[in-house]
């Protein structure tokens, strides 16, 4: 009885130890908070004991499909959605305050933000200012451009019979009339047979002369006869030399510009092409480091503004941006090349030196190898 006695005392002592164990391993990675899931809790407790539940603020900019609005105060999007998921398994709460696109960084380096939220790519002069995190999300820069709107030569036809076209022909036509109106001050008392007939049918015959001498084809039928009227034809010819070579380098250039404009097909072609790209962006920083000239724009909205009213060729930006505001608000106008360039990657980004770095990049790569985030890219960006 004795023996049986110890041996339930040493069984029970055993079952208590054992029993302990297990909170002295759960200690290890400190609390986890109420209704967190296991492995959220392994990922919750690699966060120093000074970073638990805490209330982070987090920069975020409107970068439609990845940050947009969600009601009065509210945001939503692909960004938005991993970042919550992100807060969630690490127990951290967010603070929302939105800045423009270089607000991000210097939050960052001032202390005024814990994270940056957006579609943030990473790039080498962006990271010797702060860390990032494990990128979430691959794309490319892609060229926005006006959609096709028939033929070649329709397209030639309809912008070279465009109102500017018929504005200088019209100024060019008033000059005509006026040299007509000089020469034939000049002849019709003195050349009645070719300038003659009363103040209309002369003033015609000045138009015509003007014009047939403008063109060098000088048929001959009429020629001034008088002094004055011979060296107005002479300084009229030397100046329709000059106003004839003008005006047809005008239509080359606006055949040539046209040309461009609907024969961009890749990078390549944007040499010589109207570029705009926001200011500040990867995509300025890509166009500048390849020697492409560009107008910067504030917004990606004012970009494609711009092209939409042919004052640019191209847009050049992040594809998933571009392809989500064309099919927003330029569905019929605009249309973008199935061909990216310039690899970006999208991250978070954190302070330099930050001590959530780590958690986050965990709880990130949780969430990039759960099952709901594809379901997630194909919500928010689509399945392209």
């Amino acid at each position: 009885m004795q023996y049986r006695g110890s041996a339930a005392r040493a069984a029970a002592m055993v079952l208590c130890l054992l029993a302990g164990l297990c909170p002295a391993a759960a200690s290890a990675q400190g609390p986890a908070p109420a209704g967190m899931a296991p492995d959220d809790a392994s990922i919750a407790g690699a966060l120093p004991p000074a970073e638990r539940g805490k209330t982070l603020t987090v920069g975020t900019k409107l970068t439609p499909p990845f940050v947009m609005r969600d009601g009065a105060n509210g945001y939503t999007g692909l960004s938005i959605a991993l970042w919550q998921r992100v807060a969630a398994k690490l127990g951290l709460k967010t603070h929302y305050v939105e800045r423009d696109l270089p607000g991000l960084f210097t939050g960052l380096e001032n202390g005024s933000l814990d994270v940056s939220v957006a579609a943030l790519t990473v790039t080498e002069p962006r990271e010797a200012r702060v860390d990032f995190t494990y990128p979430f999300y691959a794309t490319g820069l892609a060229i926005a451009l006006p959609a096709s709107q028939g033929s070649s030569l329709w397209l030639t036809i309809r912008h070279l019979f465009s109102w500017p076209f018929f504005t200088a022909l019209a100024a060019l036509a008033g000059v005509l009339l006026l040299v007509g109106v000089v020469v034939w001050a000049f002849e019709h008392r003195h050349n009645r047979e070719e300038f003659g007939g009363g103040v209309l049918r002369g003033l015609g015959s000045g138009f015509w002369w003007a014009a047939v001498t403008m063109t060098t084809v000088g048929y001959g039928d009429k020629s001034p006869r008088t002094l004055g009227g011979r060296l107005v034809g002479l300084v009229w010819m030397f100046a329709a030399i000059i106003i004839i070579s003008s005006f047809t380098a005008a239509i080359a250039t606006s055949l040539t510009v046209d040309r461009l404009s609907t024969g961009i097909q890749g990078v390549s072609d944007l040499a010589h092409a109207r570029v705009a790209t926001v200011s500040g962006s990867a995509a300025a920083a890509a166009l500048a480091d390849r020697g492409i000239g560009f107008r910067a724009t504030h917004s990606l909205d004012a970009a494609l503004t711009a092209l939409a009213d042919d004052r640019v060729d191209a847009v050049v930006y992040d594809a998933p941006l571009l392809k989500y505001r064309i099919r927003k608000v330029f569905p019929d106008r605009l249309q973008v090349l199935a061909t990216t360039f310039e690899r970006q990657d999208y991250a978070f980004a954190l302070p330099q030196g930050s001590p959530l770095r780590e958690p986050i990049d965990r709880a990130i790569l949780a969430t990039l190898a759960g099952s709901d985030w594809n379901r997630l890219v194909a919500r928010f960006v689509g399945s392209s």
